[in-house]
């Protein structure tokens, strides 16, 4: 069995997998704290994701350091199986909440300059989020691109 970066029980998946926790909260961190974000719900659907991946991320991350630490191997067929599933779900459902918020932000800030006249608005904030949540789905595309070679190579 080949073991690949980002793998299950390795270190550089433990890293990934928190990657993934720091940048799904800084995306939801951000978010919360711009003003009348609840308002939109593409915005609310990108917490609402952002949360889930957050979660599954930090249950994955804390699996990958009960194998470190029992020097368990977590390369079984059920359990990559359950990891590629979830990881193609919460990959599908970041990218979808964030290409929904940016063109909610690209049609406010650059279509209608709505961002302009409306100073109150923080446009920047709602930019950083998503921009923090594109990132958060990189990751999980990377582990999740991971996780299906490894299941296919049993």
């Amino acid at each position: 069995m080949k073991v690949f970066i980002g793998s299950p029980g390795t270190v550089s998946g433990l890293m990934l997998r928190i990657y993934q926790c720091a940048f799904a909260a800084a995306s939801i961190a951000v978010m919360v704290s711009a003003s009348d974000f609840s308002s939109y719900t593409a915005f609310c659907y990108l917490i609402a994701s952002m949360g889930l991946q957050l979660l599954w991320s930090f249950g994955l991350a804390c699996l990958d350091v009960y194998a470190l630490r029992r020097k368990r191997d977590l390369q079984n067929p059920v359990l990559v199986s359950l990891f590629v599933v979830g990881d193609w779900v919460t990959a599908m459902l970041s990218l979808a909440a964030a290409c929904s918020s940016a063109g909610v932000i690209v049609l406010y800030a650059r279509d209608l300059d709505f961002c302009r006249v409306q100073t109150r608005l923080p446009c920047s904030q709602f930019e950083i989020s998503i921009i923090l949540a594109f990132i958060t789905w990189v990751l999980v595309a990377m582990s999740s691109h991971v996780m299906f070679w490894i299941l296919a190579s049993f």
